[in-house]
């Protein structure tokens, strides 16, 4: 529709309002104008002109393409020039606003949304012009002193005055009229685009004539649309209680409106679109600041958990919250300016204090940076006074606890990362490609500054909580985000020397993981060549490490001569142990040549079993690390006979890994299993991609063994049942979070394994067959893998999700025979997990067809695979398997379920006595592949569909029976309202019946819920209209004419399976299959053509 239909329908509108009694203004009883509006006048114009409007689905304003896209601007423009024109004098003779006003008003209430659309948006434009150009003469007029009037001109100002006055009254009676005829039916329109607008509107009403407007009788619209199911709708809701609030003098006119609406405000921070919940906490803000003692204290602290979300919009907007409530009135407000703020010791020290409170009371004491980054918008310049920070920490007759200390000394580090880095900490994304000029130039500014104050006292906090593990890893930190270079620009090096003895110290104090991962990342970094100290560095390191080899070398020594080593003995080599692996990691101690006792340790613990656990995991972790330096330091040059040293040795621990995966010790076991599959996924045919052909003899290929015990342990360590997790509900929550990280970890590296051809791909199938089951824990990570395996090889990763059915079934019968295994819990799993495998093939039905037909000729076989006794009756053993794979069968082409059902009726033959009665799975497995019984099935309400073509126009001539869409309009002249509904975040639950619904498990797709709904013949239907669509042209519109299509497609079918049953009189028996998605092209068959299908293919 194009802007000479609209302009049309408009110009048919106003000529029918003309022809008849035109609008009037009436003096109302409390003396205001009203207009009163003629409206039965406008409808036969519109009905005239919604035939026009109802068969297409754009109109101007929401129309796509170029051509359309500055209409709406040019309809505004078009009414702001109209208006302008008429302001002086046509504005207020009674003709062509109140015209334009019944028309607006009209189409307001039209039943086509085009229509309702225009006028809503033409109406709060003219208004708004209305008002700003009437009261910006009348107050330019008012302001005028009587000295600066001559005073013949006073009376000719003054009927000016009384002139505005009358006018404005005028005005105020067309825009109570407006009111009553667009905003009160509109505002519940059923698009929320309509909705939307008037809601916007309203508030600018509210704000720029607040005499008028801003009462209860306009604001209870607003609270209640703050319900509106749609997030747009209750978005210019907050936006324009934002604009009220904001204004001091308009909030104290709100008191009824907040009390009564205030609970709502404060849920909707919990909204589920994260951007309505930042502008209700922008709300919330603004009224604690123009609002004194509204919110309460339960209120508030519903907004202050919020500063710990991932969203970091969400977060800021409550760390604002936080700022004005808690931390200006105390801080900010008792001074004079911002200078002298920044300057006040007092107000930083008050600010440190009140921010510990706030740290401790929230419960959340591992997540400072989290909170630092939540203030960091608005408390930044506190947050970067790091010389009060540190005065505070060193200060000795301070009075915080430990708690304190250890949480300032986290707020610290986080503000100093916040600084150093410039970006927000993991989980939460600013949406910032990258940081401006000004932002690199300011970080580079906090990193020198960071640095000029802690180079001098680091050494100082290192010494005070040297003993607190806890404290001293995240003072290590901080090595990480200023400027080393200033060590040697500012001649600092005393600092430095005082600094490495500490570190030498911290190390030689602590066998923490983290304590030594920090001293030995901070060593590594003040270690680099280009420094002009890295000579100083280097020494303090080479002696550090000579101080740990020679303790190594003696207390080793003591261990193997000793049958019976004591818990000193023990404690002290793994101590030292613990602190070499540390620094293995980050720094290369290739040349102190301790990787061949740490081997001779783990050979004495796998052949006697005297070497206690505690040592062989850090000795474990030291030759791995040996193993990849020296992979490190491998070249073109490197010869041959270091290559073969190199595999060999590798080799050989692969193989002490292997003899620790069985182990009694589980560390042990998953420390082993770890390092295996780093090692076998470093030392794979990757290693040789990009160029790197002199890496081939390293390439290694593990044994079937050793890929065996690698699935069992699999087995026995991740995919574990609820009774087997130990204590259950008695660990604690975190406790368990990080057992389920591990054993993620482990399912991780044994996938890459399978990915990357270091395994047989087949061996996937101890992976899948736990999809639906593990599916909450890992059900990321195996649908990953299956996604990548079917990218490696389509034909395997179809033949491997069999297998893993054919698994799992066979491990049932052998629990609980073949007797009644359809009615078993486990047997309803093992079809949901048949039904997601379904669903992973995707709706490419004919890119997936011959992978599709393969998996049921393999399942066919395999369910008749043991026959009865001869002479028995008695269902096959693996009959029930035909049950499963009726979950293929919506996959499947008709032509392909015609073929399948021959090919079952022919291995049916094979069993030697018939039964009585039908088997049960072979009739559900019928019934999934029978198109005939299933087309009967469909339509139980009536006779089928006549094959009759049928040719319909695309209009029904005038005076038949009127459209179903006709009937909707005449029905209801006005849109239903809106369902209204909370739009709090709420837990998401399982859309699972309650029979299938398992405890811990999320509920399946939207396409598993209808697929569940559906029995079998109905999902067959669906799958049969998937299958149809193909051949429809798509370039058809109208529902006669698809009628017609669906009647020719029905014909066809028909044509098609009556060829079918010609040639299977001429089709052989045989076992030959689609190998691959190649087999058919290279015989050059297409498989859309099942007369050119051999049955030595079924």
């Amino acid at each position: 529709m194009g802007f000479q239909e609209l302009n049309s329908g408009h110009q048919a509108l106003v000529v029918a309002k003309h022809r008849k009694k035109r609008s009037r203004i009436v003096r109302s009883g409390n003396g205001k104008n009203e207009s009163v509006l003629p409206t039965n006048d406008l409808f036969d114009a519109v009905k005239a002109a919604k035939c026009d409007m109802q068969d297409s689905g754009d109109y101007p304003l929401m129309a796509p393409g170029p051509s359309w896209k500055k209409f709406q601007g040019s309809f505004c423009e078009f009414v702001k020039t109209l208006v302008y024109q008429c302001q002086y004098s046509l504005l207020y003779d009674g003709f062509p606003m109140d015209d334009l006003i019944s028309l607006l008003v009209g189409l307001s209430d039209s039943q086509v949304r085009a229509f309702r659309h225009t006028s809503t948006l033409a109406v709060a434009l003219q208004l708004s012009l209305h008002k700003d150009n009437n009261q910006r003469q009348y107050e330019a007029e008012r302001n005028k002193g009587p000295e600066r009037r001559a005073p013949e001109r006073l009376e000719s100002l003054l009927e000016k005055l009384k002139e505005f006055q009358e006018n404005q009254e005028e005005i105020e009676g067309m825009m109570n009229a407006i009111f009553r005829g667009v905003f009160v039916h509109r505002y519940r329109d059923i698009l929320p685009e309509i909705r939307a607008i008037c809601i916007e509107e309203i508030g600018c009403w509210m704000q720029s004539y607040s005499t008028s407007f801003l009462n209860d009788s306009y604001l209870k619209y607003i609270g209640w649309t703050l319900h509106d199911k749609h997030k747009d709708v209750r978005l210019k809701c907050v936006k324009a209680l934002e604009g009220l609030y904001s204004n001091q003098e308009l909030s104290t006119r709100m008191e009824l409106f907040t009390n009564r609406f205030k609970d709502r405000m404060v849920s909707m921070v919990m909204d589920k679109e994260c951007e309505v919940a930042v502008e209700a906490i922008k709300l919330l803000t603004l009224i604690l600041k123009n609002m004194e003692g509204v919110l309460t204290s339960a209120d508030c602290e519903k907004i202050y958990s919020i500063v710990y979300i991932s969203n970091r919009a969400m977060a800021s907007s409550a760390g604002e919250f936080v700022y004005w409530k808690i931390f200006y009135p105390e801080c900010e407000a008792k001074s004079v300016g911002s200078s002298e703020r920044r300057r006040s010791p007092q107000a930083q020290r008050t600010f440190i204090c009140l921010l510990l409170s706030f740290f401790m009371e929230s419960e959340h004491h591992n997540h400072a940076a989290y909170l630092v980054d939540s203030l960091w918008d608005c408390a930044a310049s506190y947050l970067k006074d790091w010389e009060s920070l540190i005065s505070l920490l060193l200060q000795k007759d301070q009075n915080l606890g430990d708690m304190q200390e250890r949480m300032l000394i986290e707020i610290l580090v986080s503000s100093a990362r916040q600084a150093a880095e410039g970006h927000p900490p993991v989980g939460r994304i600013t949406g910032k490609k990258g940081l401006t000029a000004k932002e690199r130039k300011l970080q580079a500014y906090d990193k020198v500054k960071l640095a000029e104050h802690l180079i001098p006292v680091l050494p100082q906090l290192l010494a005070k909580f040297s003993a607190d593990a806890e404290n001293v890893a995240p003072l290590l930190r901080l090595l990480s985000y200023f400027d080393l270079s200033i060590y040697c620009t500012q001649r600092l090096e005393k600092h430095l020397e005082l600094l490495l003895q500490q570190l030498q110290e911290v190390v030689v104090k602590h066998i923490e993981p983290e304590v030594l991962e920090a001293a030995a990342r901070g060593l590594y970094l003040l270690c680099k060549p280009e420094f002009t100290f890295f000579s100083r560095v280097d020494f303090a390191r080479s002696q550090l490490v000579d101080l740990l080899t020679d303790r190594f070398q003696q207390e080793l020594d003591d261990l193997m001569q000793s049958s019976f080593p004591d818990e000193d003995e023990v404690y002290s080599l793994t101590a030292t142990l613990k602190r070499l692996s540390a620094f293995y990691n980050a720094h290369d101690l290739t040349r102190w040549e301790i990787s061949e006792p740490c081997s001779r340790l783990i050979q004495k613990a796998v052949d006697t079993g005297e070497v206690p656990h505690q040592v062989i995991l850090p000795a474990l972790s030291l030759v791995y690390f040996s193993i990849l330096w020296t992979v490190t330091h491998i070249s073109e040059s490197t010869s041959h006979r270091q290559l073969m040293s190199l595999k060999k040795r590798m080799v050989a621990f692969c193989e002490l890994c292997q003899s620790c995966l069985s182990d009694v010790d589980p560390e042990i076991q998953e420390q082993a299993f770890v390092l295996l599959s780093d090692l076998l996924l470093i030392f794979s045919p990757q290693m040789i991609v990009g160029g790197r052909d002199f890496l081939r003899p390293l390439v290694f290929f593990p044994e079937a063994t050793l890929q065996s015990e690698l699935a069992s342990f699999l087995m026995d360590h991740v995919f574990l049942q609820p009774g087997e997790l130990g204590n259950g509900q008695s660990q604690e929550d975190h406790v368990q979070i990080e057992l389920l990280h591990q054993r993620r970890r482990l399912l991780a590296g044994f996938c890459k394994l399978l990915l990357y051809g270091v395994l047989e791909l087949d061996a996937a199938s101890d992976v899948f067959k736990h999809y639906n089951k593990f599916y909450e824990d890992y059900g990321d990570i195996i649908k990953e893998t299956l996604t990548r395996a079917r990218q490696i090889d389509r034909c395997q990763c179809s033949r491997i999700l069999l297998l893993s059915l054919k698994q799992l079934y066979t491990e049932l019968m052998q629990e609980q025979g073949p007797q009644g295994l359809t009615e078993l819990p486990a047997f309803i799993e093992m079809r949901d997990l048949a039904r997601r495998f379904a669903l992973s093939f995707g709706p490419q039905q004919l890119h997936n067809r011959d992978l599709v037909v393969m998996l049921h000729k393999e399942g066919i076989k395999f369910s008749l695979s043991e026959l009865p006794p001869a002479g028995s009756s008695s269902e096959p053993p693996n009959l029930a398997f035909l049950e499963l794979l009726s979950e293929f069968s919506p996959r499947l082409f008709h032509q392909d379920k015609k073929l399948l059902l021959s090919y079952l009726e022919k291995c049916l033959q094979r069993v030697s006595k018939a039964p009585s009665h039908p088997w049960r799975p072979v009739t559900t497995y019928y019934h999934s592949l029978n198109p005939v019984e299933n087309t009967a099935e469909a339509s139980p309400q009536g006779p089928p569909y006549s094959k009759k073509r049928r040719v319909e126009g695309p209009c029904r001539p005038q005076g038949k029976e009127p459209s179903s869409q006709e009937e909707s309009l005449q029905l209801n002249s006005s849109p239903p309202t809106p369902t209204l509904t909370s739009t709090a975040l709420k837990r998401r639950q399982s859309l699972r019946p309650v029979g299938q619904r398992q405890k811990g498990r999320p509920g399946p797709g939207p396409e598993m819920i209808s697929s569940q709904q559906l029995s079998g013949t109905q999902r067959l239907k669906m799958s049969s209209a998937q299958s149809l669509q193909i051949h429809c042209d798509p370039s058809g519109s109208g529902l006669g004419k698809q009628l017609t299509r669906l009647s020719l497609m029905e014909e066809d079918g028909e044509e098609e399976l009556g060829l079918l049953d010609e040639s299977c009189e001429e089709w052989q028996g045989g076992d030959k299959l689609l190998h691959s998605p190649s087999s058919s092209s290279e015989r050059g068959l297409d498989l859309l053509d099942t007369t050119e299908l051999n049955m030595e293919d079924f």
